[in-house]
């Protein structure tokens, strides 16, 4: 079951943000503190949140539209060239009062020592110029990927989702926090383990999972719910199926970024034409793949078709 992604195309809306990476060596403890002194013997800057599910989707074949916001700083030009230089097209709002959102993580010996965010949440009534960009791009797409990070940039998701619906066009949607009333409609939600316990409650057993899996997805008037469960695999609910997705035997380095794979992957093969079931499997063998990479390092195409 290869991929072949060339006919399809993607709008992603979103949080975007710059995961920063200083990689050195730690040999001793601070004088000053009880915490590892690290020499930061190299950085890498890659795109992160909905950027890096762009560039998921890019590498999959997907031409692929990316709309959000971004300070007007060096950080923000830094993304957009990032994403650029990858062939994303980017929708960028850009506004002077605000930070780019910046994720900066020291990593010594494969091993995460700190992490430290950079971010503030945009103006609501500045990302009322995403929506009508968003319309006009829906004009040539007929597939949809809302990443919701919590930052803010996704404030006028409702009346986005509307117009998608309207228009026809396949919804995923990446959630966040405990309401997802705002994602009642679209076809597909792809909570975590952790994220679905915050929506759904927590579960005893597998039987209770199920039923609650069922009424979310009830609940909220969609095609297809995706719970992705670690080492349980993925639970895919669709008609009245609980379809179990065993996961892929491979070593887990760094999990950063999967949920970006995954509805990445979704996004793309259901673009191009795979029904719900084979979309969800392809997912699953793309996370498998990118769990064994250190950092937020995205799927491409022949890694993907090597694995199915």
């Amino acid at each position: 079951m290869s991929l072949d992604c060339s006919s399809a195309s993607v709008i992603i809306a979103g949080d975007v943000m710059l995961d920063r990476y200083w990689f050195g060596d730690s040999t001793r403890i601070s004088p000053e503190a009880p915490v590892p002194v690290v020499h930061v013997q190299r950085t890498q800057d890659v795109a992160g949140g909905a950027a890096n599910v762009a560039i998921n989707t890019v590498n999959l074949g997907a031409s692929t539209t990316l709309l959000s916001v971004v300070g007007d700083d060096q950080d923000g030009r830094v993304l957009q060239s990032l994403l650029e230089r990858r062939n994303v097209h980017c929708t960028f709002l850009r506004d002077p009062a605000l930070q780019t959102t910046v994720k900066l993580r020291i990593i010594s010996r494969n091993q995460q020592i700190v992490r430290a965010d950079f971010e503030q949440r945009p103006d609501h009534e500045l990302l009322f110029p995403l929506v009508a960009q968003f319309r006009e791009k829906l004009k040539a797409c007929c597939t949809v990927v809302f990443s919701d990070y919590g930052k803010g940039g996704l404030a006028h998701l409702r009346l986005m989702l509307s117009d998608a619906t309207a228009a026809n066009a396949t919804v995923l949607i990446d959630p966040k926090g405990r309401d997802y009333s705002i994602y009642r409609g679209a076809s597909v939600v792809t909570p975590n383990r952790s994220e679905f316990a915050q929506a759904a409650g927590t579960w005893i057993g597998e039987a209770d999972f199920e039923r609650r899996a069922f009424k979310l997805r009830d609940t909220l008037e969609l095609a297809a719910l995706l719970v992705t469960r670690s080492e349980d695999g993925m639970s895919l609910f669709v008609g009245n199926r609980h379809i179990r997705i065993p996961v892929q035997a491979r070593e887990v380095y760094d999990v950063s970024g999967a949920g970006d794979t995954v509805i990445a992957t979704m996004a793309a093969a259901l673009g191009a034409g795979h029904d719900i079931e084979g979309a969800a499997r392809l997912a699953n063998v793309a996370a498998g793949i990118v769990v064994g990479k250190i950092g937020t390092a995205p799927i491409t195409l022949e890694e993907l078709n090597r694995h199915v």
